[in-house]
């Protein structure tokens, strides 16, 4: 063993410092568009190589958020890294340039960097070089020599030769051999550069003086510091064979396809030896340096010295084979000759093109511009020449194609505007092909998902809705169902529905109907009424959760339907302060007379409001009828001398609805001899038009309120009157001349009178008593008007009529009933009746439920 066989690790790190000392930092060159640098091999984990983040001029802040790296095929061994702190290039794990470079020569490390955002990719060349690391090495410790003591001075022996990984000036320089009296050494140097030792005879031999002549061959490198190897070498002194084999030439070389099969015939080689039996007989071996990679894709058959095929071979990992192969006769001190055969292998297109995706940006949203980059593909093919030559294509009717960055580096990039609702996703087939014949080609397919984007805007399905509801509804119950699409997908496809503000009769919508954000149901917030709405519109919007948020809008009628939840209410004839409605009729009418007309109006449409009229109790049904469809009451004979001379009816009015709802009203007629100048119950008027074109129930109020303030002028008109009357009484005397009417607080009606109102006027405590005063009326025989007044009554804004019946003969002296000593006072100033009496519309519904309540008996505006 040399003295350097046994070097450890640590002296190898420090001759690789020494080496780095003298020979300075790594060299950086800038060739055809890359960058190079050299460094020696064997450095420990974490030496510095380059500042590629100052020499690619990046922003070594950005190099993490650009995911900047060195891109390598799968399988293959990281032997340099970069830090991404500070971009610097370091190495990564040991590197061995007799492992990494097989062959001898320039050892370069391609590396592909990688950055992304904007997408950039670099080449770089990395030169290892050589270090001192291996010493020369002999195959064996030991050589016996056999020389046969014929031999003549000056005779050569070429010796094994030493080998030494390194390369350049590292590899073998020299031979030493130890002092001798025998021999010399002679270095000799092949074509190829490498160095080989032949002893050299000096002194001849004398076998019988000296069989074993030991000698000490010490192979030494050129490197610094300097590496020996040594070998022993035993000469042994034979009786004379004086003829070594010679082959026709030094130097055979031969051409082989790489693919060439087992057995093929690699080299016929021949030496001859002039000397004869088994001196003459030559053997055919490797010699003893022969790698193990040699030996195991050759043979060589000891006999005849063919060289055959024995492993497979392989272009791309080694193109040139160097055999050495020695001759050595069978006869004694049989000396072995060497020769060298090339075997220069020849490429055949055996390596498919390889296509690796080296950067995917998937996926790609579809409002992506034409030219975004979708990914960087890296095409490779061993072969070399045009076998190794690949072109690279996409599948047609898809919207990429392929462009060329570096040599055998392709982007993917977009050609036109994508759509996600058409082609959600794309299957990119990426063929790569050689040049070779018959070509080679590789087929990869690429999957690039389409990202959505809010480009789509919701659609409903009904260009409008059209809802009906019925009338009464009960809160909170659906009424219908809006329904939009979005083709987009995910949030962008997730819609909201909500209801556009808005007013319905002055009211906010709100208050109405609201709506299912996420359904969109409908549901009504209160119960609707047909007479007081019966249709009305909304604008439902659908957005979606998008950003920005898209958003679509529809209009929705809603109709709501009539329901019989109205009674007829009676218009005509008017009770007047809650007593009966009263009526004359002369005695001499004949059949068929006009006596009055029933009026009435329902808040319902259709067949619901559609009234009929019928007689529902009579004193005398023979005497009267009422026309069925226009409530005209009249005669059905003339009167006799037994019927009666007040006739009660009750007339019904029914409405067309399912099931009928129904008003009565209660008529007093009574029998006269003469027709009086009073005003009947059955009034006679007529509505304004924009009255009757508005609400009824507004034009019933309307009729009441006019009504009762036609009956409070005319009390005032009546109680001036009266009031003048007295005062010219009291200057004649006090005196009342018959008939007159009496009056008192505690009177009460005859039998056969009228019937009473309930008010009375009561004087407030601390005044004087009420004041009575009959009032002769100028109606029919038999009718006077009873008004009692208190003493704050020109204060008041009401005053209450009773009628009451004249005094009979058996009643007491009238003269107890005298005028009260304070004479009536009336207000000269009479107010105007109310015109803004009118319920609001929130209060109507309320209305309506009292009119079902008393069976449509309200007062209200009635035609006569």
């Amino acid at each position: 063993m040399g003295a350097g066989a046994g070097s450890g690790r640590g002296q190898l790190f420090l001759r690789s410092l020494f080496f780095l000392l003298l020979a300075g930092p790594p060299a950086r060159h800038l060739a055809r568009g890359q960058l190079r640098y050299s460094v020696p091999e064997e450095l420990e984990h974490g030496a510095f190589v380059a500042n590629l983040g100052e020499d690619l001029g990046l922003d070594v802040s950005t190099l993490s958020a650009r995911r900047f790296r060195i891109v390598s095929r799968a399988g293959a061994r990281q032997h340099l890294e970069v830090n991404l702190e500070n971009g610097i290039l370091f190495v990564n794990e040991r590197i061995d340039r007799e492992e990494v470079c097989e062959a001898g020569g320039t050892c370069l490390l391609h590396l592909q960097l990688l950055v992304e955002s904007p997408l950039e990719l670099y080449r770089v060349e990395v030169e290892v070089l050589d270090i001192n690391d291996h010493a020369p090495t002999f195959p064996w410790q030991e050589y016996v020599l056999e020389v046969a003591e014929s031999a003549v001075l000056g005779a050569r022996f070429p010796l094994e030769s030493a080998q030494d990984p390194d390369v350049g000036t590292n590899s073998v320089h020299t031979y030493r051999l130890s002092p001798n009296g025998f021999f010399s050494l002679e270095v000799q140097t092949r074509s190829d550069a490498s160095k080989f030792a032949e002893l050299v005879l000096e002194r001849a031999l004398d076998r019988e003086q000296q069989r074993v002549h030991r000698v000490l061959l010490t192979a030494l490198d050129g490197g610094v510091p300097e590496r020996s190897g040594t070998a022993h070498i035993l000469v042994t002194v034979l009786d004379a064979n004086d003829n070594v084999p010679a082959f026709d030439q030094p130097s055979y070389g031969v051409s082989l396809p790489e693919d060439a099969p087992a057995g093929t015939l690699v080299i016929q080689l021949n030496a001859t030896d002039l000397d004869e039996g088994p001196n003459g007989e030559i053997e055919y071996s490797f010699s003893g340096h022969a790698p193990p990679r040699v030996r195991e894709l050759f043979h060589i058959e000891p006999r005849s010295g063919q060289v055959l095929l024995k492993g497979r071979l392989d272009y791309e990992r080694a193109s040139l084979h160097e055999l050495y192969v020695q001759a050595k006769d069978r006869g004694p001190s049989a000396v072995a000759v060497h020769c060298r055969v090339l075997v220069h292998l020849l490429d055949v297109n055996d390596n498919a093109p390889e296509v690796t995706l080296t950067s995917v940006s998937t996926p790609v949203l579809e409002d992506a511009p034409p030219g975004t980059v979708i990914a960087v593909i890296s095409v490779l093919d061993r072969d070399s020449g045009d076998n190794g030559r690949v072109s690279c294509e996409v599948g047609p009717n898809v919207p990429f194609e392929l462009r060329s960055s570096f040599r055998n580096y392709y982007t993917l990039v977009t050609t036109q505007a994508l759509d996600r609702e058409v082609v959600p996703e794309y299957n990119v087939s990426i063929t790569a092909r050689d040049m070779g014949s018959p070509a080679l080609l590789t087929r990869s397919t690429l999957t690039v998902p389409v990202s959505d984007v809010n480009d789509n805007a919701p659609r409903f399905l009904q260009p409008s809705y059209s809802v009906y509801v019925m009338e009464n509804n009960a809160p909170g119950a659906s009424i219908c169902s809006v329904s939009a699409l979005d083709p987009d997908c995910q949030q962008n496809a997730y819609l909201s529905y909500s209801i556009a503000e808005g007013h319905i009769h002055g009211m906010p919508v709100g208050t109405y109907v609201s709506i299912n954000s996420d359904s969109g149901h409908m549901y009504a917030l209160r119960s609707l009424d047909y007479e007081q709405i019966r249709s009305f519109q909304i604008q439902v919007q659908a957005q979606d959760a998008g950003f920005p948020p898209l958003s679509a809008n529809v209009t929705v009628h809603i109709f709501v339907l009539d329901q019989n939840d109205n009674a007829p209410v009676i218009v005509s004839p008017m009770p007047r302060n809650g007593s009966v409605a009263t009526e004359l009729v002369p005695r001499s009418a004949r059949p068929g007379y006009l006596v009055g007309t029933v009026s009435a109006v329902d808040a319902d449409a259709g067949l619901n409001s559609r009234l009929s009229y019928q007689l529902l109790q009579a004193t005398d049904f023979t005497l009267f009828s009422v026309a069925p469809d226009t409530g005209e009451l009249r005669t059905l004979r003339s009167f006799l001398e037994q019927d009666a001379s007040r006739q009660q009816l009750v007339v019904q009015v029914r409405d067309g609805g399912q099931p009928a709802l129904s008003a009565t009203v209660s008529l007093l007629l009574s029998v006269v001899e003469t027709m009086p100048q009073t005003l009947s119950d059955f009034s006679e008027f007529s509505l304004p038009p924009e009255v009757s074109s508005s609400s009824p129930l507004t034009l019933y109020l309307l009729v009441s309120l006019g009504s009762i303030s036609f009956t409070f002028l005319l009390a005032i008109l009546i109680l001036t009157a009266i009031r003048c009357r007295g005062e010219r009484r009291s200057r004649q005397g006090d005196s009342c001349s018959p008939p007159r009417c009496h009056c008192c607080p505690g009177s009460r009606p005859s039998s056969d009178g009228l019937k009473t109102s309930n008010l009375t006027a009561q004087p407030p405590a601390g005044t004087a008593a009420a004041t009575c005063l009959d009032v002769p009326a100028g109606g029919p025989p038999g009718y006077c008007y009873k008004v009692c007044l208190g003493p704050e009554s020109a204060q008041s804004d009401f005053m209450f009529l009773k009628p009451c019946s004249p005094p009979r003969n058996n009643e007491k002296d009238p003269g107890k009933r005298s005028w009260p000593e304070q004479h009536l006072q009336v207000s000269k100033e009479a107010k105007q009746p109310n015109t803004d009496w009118l319920p609001p519309s929130t209060q109507r519904p309320a209305l309506k439920r009292y009119q079902i309540q008393h069976g449509g008996n309200r007062g209200s505006r009635w035609k006569g």
